[in-house]
């Protein structure tokens, strides 16, 4: 597991997904992007950051299935 309470949900919302090393690696540049790391993330950022999850997962597992990753974390909150 990693980071904060946080970090958890969205890790465990994206590992069944799009696996467990992608998930962490998304979060961990996502939460960079608005300033933050794993550590910091709140239910805050979830917004912002699930806004980039698309852009960033799309490339390895396709729009639809990043689409989908994006609406279940926006979900956590």
């Amino acid at each position: 597991m990693m980071g904060n309470d946080v970090a958890q949900k969205i890790e465990h919302v994206l590992s069944p997904l799009v696996g467990q090393v992608l998930a962490r690696a998304a979060i961990d540049l996502e939460a960079k992007r608005i300033g933050k790391n794993s550590e910091t993330l709140t239910y805050g950022d979830i917004i912002a950051l699930s806004d980039h999850l698309t852009r960033h997962l799309s490339p390895f597992v396709g729009t639809q299935i990043a689409e989908a990753a994006a609406r279940q974390v926006r979900g956590i909150c």
